[in-house]
């Protein structure tokens, strides 16, 4: 699928999503090797969740800025991107947000929801219907994944 969606980011001028692929391969393989190694509950063989106190929502809100605004540069000076905003705001998030999951930080799915819907709408205004569909059902996913986690978070 990573490759695929290279592919047809790539002639759809999303380049920002197109370059989220390669990261998303890398930092997949870090979490399957996290999760593995990771504690779960013994009773049940269930994940641990997590939950960022204040201070990391701060962390994980300025790296999306930064990373934002360092994806958005890049798509306006050295690209022909029709939707730079949008691809640099899904990507962004998109990093964050894959980072939080390996790391089993519940607040991930909040970070999808967001991205999720945007994307979706973004590729319907692209004409990427399909890819638009996927899309909305990952947000609806992602809301699902949201509930089952509260019931799994570490100290609650």
């Amino acid at each position: 699928m990573v490759s695929l969606y290279i592919v047809v980011f790539y002639k759809s001028r999303f380049y920002a999503d197109m370059s989220f692929q390669f990261y998303y391969l890398l930092i997949s393989i870090y979490g399957w090797y996290y999760w593995l190694s990771g504690k779960k509950r013994k009773s049940t063989g269930s994940i641990i969740a997590k939950k960022l106190n204040p201070v990391q929502w701060v962390y994980a809100l300025v790296f999306s800025a930064m990373f934002f605004l360092l994806i958005y540069f890049i798509l306006k000076s050295l690209t022909d991107s029709d939707v730079a905003i949008g691809d640099a705001f899904t990507t962004s998030l998109s990093f964050v947000a894959t980072w939080l999951l390996a790391r089993k930080i519940i607040e991930n799915w909040l970070f999808w929801i967001v991205v999720d819907m945007t994307s979706a709408g973004l590729y319907i205004y692209k004409g990427l219907y399909p890819t638009a569909i996927l899309f909305t059902v990952l947000t609806i996913l992602a809301f699902i994944g949201y509930f089952k986690w509260k019931k799994y978070l570490l100290d609650e």
